[in-house]
């Protein structure tokens, strides 16, 4: 993704190098100073730059920012950001603080080592006063660098770093237009950006689970993660040696059913081999193709099923992997821990249909080959017949005749559980019934939710809420909100 009006990485450096309210301090730890690089061959930087270091030896880094864990993570960078920014106000306020805008640039990286054996990526950010005398904001990102040579990587990372510096001084106005800058002059075959998230004075009013949705709708990153409060995760730090179970759906709304696979999931999963449950995160998934079936995304629905969620506990996956051996292998990415996936079992019988797979040369074989290559474990949620009571469960499911074999097989292997220990109240509740509910003012919906959710949906007038209490039906807002799928 490449914004309109794409500016060369030396053009950037050298606006900023002219601007005469910026003056600040790079500081970069690993993969060389690649940013500050472009500022000094641009030319103007005595006019920007009060300051250039680099620690690269552990203790140095140690003694200046303080001990931390691990060198390459988002605690280390936000040490240095705010060490080098209090350093520049404590030095440089007095004398010029009414006419310029300080900064600080920071990174902390791994760059592909000799062997190239190690995980290629970085943080990065920048804290800033957007005018003279200002309170100071911050942009955070985590990038992986995808070149395979430690060369590109280095150039890669020199390119992004100028974008945001330069978003941040130009764009910190407009922070959709800042995202999509990101990437000028590179393309997401050599940078993924995974997580941003925007802080201070000049971003009051951004809700950064948007900015997360809007790194995946503009290809920055297949998908980002938040959790409680809204506040954006990296996912390789969430992940990291944990055991996952994930749940995708539409949560529209969240209902009591939802929430019941879950638990569901959850119970028999801690009793699996080798999984501890202190290390289980539980993950609601929500992909791009559910958010955009009407066409385009809805960013106030997006917004009414992410604090659905995060009400009810749940970490919030927003991926654009609608194949779930990509899910699968996108877990497996980031922990050697083990996965399960629960879901209903309309999901099982969509699973066992072969036109999903038609861009594969392997067709079906080929994605349950990719699905189930690391251990990866199904559980399903029964489908209760309205009308005669009967349950469709794993042992029942109508699978066509060319295919029972392989779904024979996959069962007696342990690939897919039945799940037995759900609550037979939740298994009538369907998120379209409690909408129509919603919209015709009918009270009982609130039964077939969580409470929390429903406070949620009350105090925030989701889904029409309120002119549905008044008695007024199906209405405008609640029809913005409809199922279009």
């Amino acid at each position: 993704m490449v914004s309109a009006d794409k500016i060369s990485t030396l053009d950037k450096a050298l606006q900023v190098n002219l601007d005469p309210r910026r003056y600040g301090t790079f500081a970069e730890i690993g993969a060389g100073q690649e940013v500050v690089r472009w500022f000094f061959l641009a030319g103007g930087a005595a006019g920007t730059i009060a300051k250039s270091i680099s620690a690269y030896d552990m203790k140095v880094s140690d003694a200046i920012y303080g001990q931390c864990q691990r060198y390459v993570c988002r605690e280390r960078l936000e040490s240095m950001l705010e060490y080098e920014q209090n350093l520049n106000m404590d030095r440089l306020r007095v004398d010029r603080g009414d006419t310029t805008a300080f900064f600080t640039f920071a990174d902390t990286v791994s760059a592909r080592n000799f062997q190239g054996t190690n995980e290629c990526h970085g943080w990065l950010g920048v804290r800033f006063q957007a005018h003279p005398r200002d309170e100071s904001s911050q942009v955070l990102i985590h990038v992986r660098m995808l070149d395979k040579t430690n060369a590109l990587q280095q150039e890669a990372l020199g390119i992004v770093g100028v974008n945001l510096i330069y978003g941040a001084c130009m764009y910190h106005h407009s922070p959709e237009r800042l995202i999509e800058s990101l990437l000028d002059n590179l393309s997401t075959v050599r940078i993924e950006i995974d997580m941003i998230e925007f802080t201070g004075i000049e971003f009051r009013h951004v809700d950064n689970r948007l900015m997360s949705l809007k790194l995946v709708q503009l290809g920055l990153t297949n998908a980002a993660m938040f959790g409680a409060g809204g506040k954006v995760l990296q996912p390789s730090e969430v992940l990291r040696k944990r055991a996952v179970l994930v749940e995708r759906g539409s949560f529209r709304p969240v209902c009591k059913s939802n929430i019941d696979i879950m638990r569901c999931a959850y119970e028999r999963f801690c009793e699996e081999p080798g999984v501890e449950k202190e290390s289980v995160i539980q993950v609601m998934e929500i992909t791009m193709r559910n958010l955009m079936a009407g066409g385009q995304i809805d960013y106030r629905d997006f917004l009414a099923r992410a604090d659905m969620l995060v009400a009810s506990g749940m970490t919030v996956l927003i991926s654009d992997y609608f194949q779930y051996y990509r899910l699968a292998a996108y877990l497996s990415h980031y922990t050697r821990g083990k996965i399960g996936i629960s879901m209903g079992i309309g999901s099982l019988r969509e699973l066992f249909d072969e036109k999903y797979y038609t861009e594969l040369e392997g067709g079906i074989l080929e994605s349950f080959g990719r699905l189930f290559k690391n251990d990866i474990k199904l559980y399903i949620y029964p489908l209760k017949n309205a009308e005669t009571g009967e349950l469709t469960k794993v042992d029942n499911l109508a699978i066509s005749g060319e295919l029972r074999k392989l779904y024979g097989y996959l069962i007696d292997r342990g690939c897919i559980e039945q799940l037995e220990n759900y609550d037979e109240h939740c298994l009538s509740v369907f998120s379209r019934d409690v909408l129509e509910k919603i919209a015709a003012g009918d009270e009982s919906w609130e039964a077939m939710v969580p409470a929390e959710v429903a406070e949620v949906i009350k105090s925030r007038n989701y889904f029409g809420f309120n002119v549905a209490a008044a008695g007024g039906g199906r209405n405008g807002s609640y029809t913005d909100l409809a199922p279009r799928y």
